[in-house]
């Protein structure tokens, strides 16, 4: 067995044998990966660990948009694009982002180290407009709180 599969049967271990693990279980297959995503045996591993069918895994990662099933960058940029933040600003941050990246909405940067998505809405309208660098709210976003962030990002945080 190699290291990448005792690893993943590591994590399919700490989680319930319970179709409600299936979420908390495919969130940790795919920050398992390098790059960042779900393989088709992450599915099958997971459909078969929490006694599903192999089409309810499926259905569930690609119905959330946390979920990627195709490889992604080391860090994943989510920026807001609901009715709030595009009055306040997010397409500026949003141009910001693909001069700074030069990369397109849903492409990776050639170094692998950022995507850049855009999501219906981070439930954070107080400090719009508004990204999420992985699991890390960054709110007020003018041109330079986005160049500061991403500079955080690529010297490690």
């Amino acid at each position: 067995m190699n290291k990448e599969q005792t690893a993943k049967d590591a994590i399919v271990a700490r989680h319930p044998r319970s179709p409600e693990a299936l979420l908390s279980l495919l969130h940790d297959l795919q920050t398992a990966n390098a790059r960042n995503h779900l393989t088709a045996d992450d599915l099958t591993l997971a459909a078969s660990h929490v006694g599903v069918p192999l089409s309810v895994v499926r259905d569930a990662a690609t119905f959330y948009s946390m979920f990627s099933l195709v490889p992604r960058g080391q860090h994943i940029i989510r920026l807001c694009e609901s009715p709030n933040c595009h009055l306040a600003g997010a397409w500026s941050a949003l141009d910001e982002l693909r001069r700074l990246l030069g990369v397109e909405v849903g492409e990776t940067t050639a170094d692998g180290l950022f995507t850049l998505e855009l999501t219906s809405c981070l439930g954070a309208c107080g400090v719009a407009p508004v990204m999420m660098i992985d699991d890390e709210v960054v709110g007020n976003l003018t041109p330079e709180r986005v160049r500061g962030a991403l500079a955080r990002y690529r010297r490690g945080r």
